[in-house]
């Protein structure tokens, strides 16, 4: 498993904070230790004891009653002049004098000095064996501390990794590389992380390739329409016949209207890919929707028919988006159609779907994949007889991506395409 510098840096960093906790948990157990000789083990109020006891009786007793104390109780008592003291400091020294004891801590034991009254002469205790911290508690605290970082290595190791791979993604995806991905996160904690930079890093793709796409078909579209023109306006300077004079201004009006229209269906989807609009969800009657699109093109289509139950079908949308989605469907069916349209809807398990059929030649499958992309046309030659600039079917796919929907295309019983649409009856938002 390879593990990166950062991984290594905090995994160290924690370690150490533990190190040293352990550390000052030392120090404070030794403080407390030194802190209660002198009032838990009562060292110091036995000798005053012993001692005050010792100066009722001739000093010539003293070094029986030491005996006879040390004996019943298991301590090391011993009876010392004063000027042996040799280990004492001058300023321990005044504070034996000053209040008759000291204690003197060693590394592992510690002596007690009294210095009993009116003499010249030690009372001893000691060296005894200065209390420690057990040693089964000291084991389970290296043992807590083990199994601490074990859990942290674990922890660390996989969100470590998962850093590592963004990095690298992000590395990739400024070089240019837009097909980068992050892989699914080892961890929880970098899951909604690493979903939301695949999905910055798919927007981006998607946006570069509809750029690029933009580019290449705005230039082929307005170079056909713009070279005809230019056409046009040369043989109208060089004819003087009056019909073919008309002719020529008509096919420069047409050209002129072709162009128009391209450049108001790309300003649309301009301003429905750079964001996301506000949407107004509200409930809807459908039939109602269909019917007001189906009624605008009646005139053009030899015949068109609206199958559906008698009931309302009530969704939430957004109307205004809903009815250009299938006003983009009716007017693509009354293009590549025969002149034979049928328009459906209906309601299944909480998904409302519609669909427009047409009698045309259909959609062959190796341009169903592509086909609701941004300019993209079955007709390579993008003709205007063909009608359209491969606008209206992207239009669709999108508006029904802000519906939580989905738009695609099947074969037709009626013969030709059937391109249907279908998001959820009730929306949770209306953004």
């Amino acid at each position: 498993m390879r593990l990166g510098r950062s991984f290594f840096s905090l995994y160290t960093l924690i370690i150490l904070s533990f190190i040293v906790f352990s550390w000052l948990l030392d120090e404070l157990w030794r403080s407390y230790l030194e802190q209660d000789i002198e009032s838990y083990t009562g060292y110091k109020t036995m000798l005053q004891a012993i001692g005050d006891y010792m100066q009722k009786h001739p000093q010539e007793e003293w070094p029986e009653i030491t005996a006879t104390v040390a004996q019943k109780y298991q301590l090391p008592f011993k009876l010392m002049p004063y000027s042996q003291l040799k280990d004492v400091e001058r300023a321990d020294r005044k504070a034996l004098n000053k209040g008759n004891t000291y204690v003197y801590y060693g590394d592992d034991d510690v002596v007690l000095h009294h210095l009993i009254e009116n003499s010249q002469t030690l009372l001893v205790l000691g060296p005894a064996k200065m209390p420690t911290r057990p040693r089964a508690e000291a084991l389970l605290r290296a043992f807590i501390l083990a199994v601490l970082g074990l859990i942290i290595l674990f922890w660390l190791a996989p969100i470590s990794k998962d850093l590592d791979a963004l990095r690298r993604s992000a590395e990739q995806l400024g070089e240019g590389d837009f097909d980068t991905n992050v892989p699914a996160a080892k961890s929880n904690m970098m899951a909604s992380m690493v979903r939301a930079f695949n999905m910055m890093a798919r927007r981006i793709q998607r946006l570069i390739e509809a750029h690029k796409e933009l580019s290449s078909a705005v230039a082929h579209e307005l170079r056909t329409p713009l070279a005809r023109t230019k056409f046009a306006l040369q043989m109208l300077e060089s004819n003087s016949d009056a019909e073919k004079q008309k002719r020529y201004r008509d096919q420069i009006t047409q050209d002129v209207a072709e162009l128009e229209e391209l450049i108001n269906e790309m300003l649309l989807y301009a301003s429905f890919d750079s964001e996301k609009p506000e949407l107004v969800i509200q409930e809807h009657d459908l039939l109602n929707i269909i019917t007001e699109q189906v009624e605008n093109v009646r005139p053009f289509v030899n015949d068109i028919t609206i199958q559906s139950s008698n009931q309302p079908l009530i969704v939430a949308c957004d109307s205004h988006f809903i009815s250009r989605a299938i006003a983009n469907y009716v007017t693509n069916a009354k293009k590549y159609g025969d002149g034979k349209i049928s328009v459906s809807a209906s309601i299944s398990e909480g998904m409302c779907t519609v669909s427009v059929d047409d009698n045309g030649k259909g959609v062959p499958d190796s341009f169903k994949p592509t086909i609701f992309d941004a300019f993209s046309r079955g007709d390579e030659s993008r003709n205007k007889e063909t009608g359209g600039f491969g606008l209206g079917l992207a239009i669709v796919s999108r508006v029904m991506e802000w519906h939580n929907g989905r738009a695609w295309v099947e074969d037709s019983p009626m013969g030709g395409a059937s391109f249907k649409v279908s998001w959820p009856v009730s929306q949770s938002h209306n953004a």
